[in-house]
């Protein structure tokens, strides 16, 4: 005899409602990322922002500042970061798809945004979600500069050849006077002929003759 499932509709009700006070009194991105520009805290956390990263602040803008400006909120533009430009050569940028907006914010500039990340020429295939938004750091790329911008030519990756020494024989060398940087070079031409052979032998043999030094 198959033993019916209880139905438990107080227990489901109870538990979907703990899930929903949950959600309602989770911290609004206005709330959790909220800076204090005086002190350069937190309110939320009380954390204070590294040094290093003040000037950033007081100089570049968050994401959301630069999507609240724009029409429908920047969907389909593109957006980079200083750290990029400065680190590398090869265009990075998110191209935004969709935006959810903090209307309990002021100024609606908090929220949640959803992009395309291409990172050193390479595009995602799918959309996910913008991390680091709220950092101090972010630029628009204007839109007649887009085409530029984005165009990259990937250049074909040179082989690896040479490696670079372990610490202690690296300092062994550069101490014998070696020039420029030792590196190991990963392949070795050797014509294995009979001469080679022949030679290898009777380096063998002379060692051998030699015996150990005592």
């Amino acid at each position: 005899m198959v033993k019916k499932k209880r139905l438990r509709l107080i227990a489901d009700m109870a538990r979907k409602i703990r899930a929903y006070r949950e959600l309602k009194n989770r911290p609004r991105p206005c709330e959790r990322f909220a800076l204090d520009y005086d002190t350069m805290t937190r309110p939320f956390t009380g954390k204070r922002l590294p040094p290093l990263a003040w000037e950033d602040v007081r100089r570049e803008t968050r994401l959301f500042s630069l999507l609240a400006a724009l029409r429908v909120f920047g969907v389909g533009r593109l957006f980079t970061r200083k750290s990029w430009l400065e680190e590398h050569a090869e265009p990075c940028y998110w191209r935004v798809t969709r935006v959810k907006i903090d209307y309990t914010a002021e100024n609606m500039d908090h929220g949640t945004a959803w992009g395309i990340l291409t990172f050193r020429g390479k595009a995602e295939g799918a959309e996910r979600e913008i991390d680091k938004a709220m950092y101090h750091d972010w630029r628009l790329v204007p839109r007649h500069e887009e085409g530029r911008f984005a165009r990259f030519e990937p250049q074909a990756e040179q082989p690896v050849r040479c490696v670079p020494y372990p610490p202690l024989l690296r300092a062994m060398l550069l101490a014998q006077g070696a020039e420029g940087e030792p590196a190991l070079p990963l392949a070795r031409h050797v014509l294995l002929s009979k001469d080679y052979f022949r030679k290898q032998e009777l380096e063998r043999q002379g060692r051998k003759q030699a015996g150990t030094p005592v």
